[in-house]
């Protein structure tokens, strides 16, 4: 679940290719640079020491806006080279390349409709390219509109399983390869708490997400041979710029249910990114972990 705004709701500002809808484990075997204070920060008091990540280089698809912007910056925080994924977000994603530069970091912007399976296999190979080496992947690219389930055309169900389904496994699969040739590395696809919590008027929606949590743990379970670590991220509301003033029943509601009794940040998905990316979860693979403000502990009867 993301930012949500009626009467349609794109994921957190991701992008995959449809119009108008809405270290790590393995890899370069170098030396990581500490990590730097890049872009967002974290919590009230000052951002979270991030594990160091520098030697490693990060491909974060949908990486122009939201939630993607925020994994993204946190990546950079940690001293990875970040490859930002976009595709129409052109200015955005290269604004993004710049407040990381800007901050010491090193990033690369490229465009891609991963709706496209060619396309997806293009974009793995440009940003192994890039320093001649791929060391992990973020699927977070997808799409986020609501229609009841009543009338639903095959179309319009396809028109969310393409972008949020089959180009997080065209990316792993051109990305596997990749990992695998240069010893390991990981993977990590962004969910959300639908996969398992439904909403009204989002069947195609939390069905695309709870997919997404099945291929990480099936290709867990095949990759980990070759040192490729897979998991997924699940997070619950994610604020957004206007969101309160989009949505106010909606945010109140969920303050109140949440126990720690705020929304959440991009920056809080990409630091369990940058977490499961990292050394210290080198020993974690196929699970998905719940970023939520702790909403799905919450009793449902």
């Amino acid at each position: 679940m993301t930012a949500m705004r009626p009467p349609r709701e794109p994921n957190g500002g991701q992008e995959a290719g449809t119009p108008g809808r809405g270290g790590g484990q393995g890899g370069s075997g170098q030396a990581r640079r500490p990590g730097r204070a890049v872009g967002e920060g974290g919590a009230p008091g000052g951002a979270p020491v991030l594990p160091g990540l520098g030697g490693q280089v990060v491909l974060v698809t949908g990486a122009s806006g939201g939630i993607g912007r925020g994994i993204a910056l946190r990546f950079a925080a940690a001293g990875a080279d970040v490859v930002v994924h976009h595709r129409a977000g052109r200015e955005a994603a290269r604004a993004l390349v710049g407040e990381i530069e800007r901050g010491g970091g090193s990033a690369l912007a490229i465009r891609a409709d991963l709706t496209a399976e060619a396309e997806c296999h293009r974009l793995v190979a440009e940003a192994a390219g890039w320093r001649g080496r791929l060391t992990g992947l973020v699927n977070n690219a997808g799409v986020q509109p609501t229609q009841d389930l009543a009338g639903m055309s095959l179309a319009d169900w396809r028109a969310v399983a393409d972008p949020n389904v089959h180009s997080v496994f065209a990316c792993t699969q051109a990305a596997a390869e990749v990992l695998r040739a240069g010893g390991g590395g990981w993977v990590t696809h962004i969910a959300s708490i639908e996969a398992d919590r439904p909403a009204p008027r989002h069947a195609h929606y939390c069905a695309s997400k709870a997919a997404v949590v099945m291929h990480a743990r099936a290709a867990a379970l095949e990759y980990g041979a070759y040192g490729i670590r897979v998991n997924s991220v699940s997070p619950g509301l994610i604020d957004r710029p206007g969101l309160a003033g989009d949505w106010s029943e909606g945010v109140r509601r969920w303050q109140r249910a949440a126990p720690l009794g705020r929304l959440g940040r991009p920056e809080d998905i990409g630091d369990a990114c940058v977490f499961l990316a990292s050394p210290m979860a080198s020993w974690i693979t196929g699970h998905d972990l719940v970023v939520d403000g702790g909403v799905s502990a919450r009793p449902t009867w």
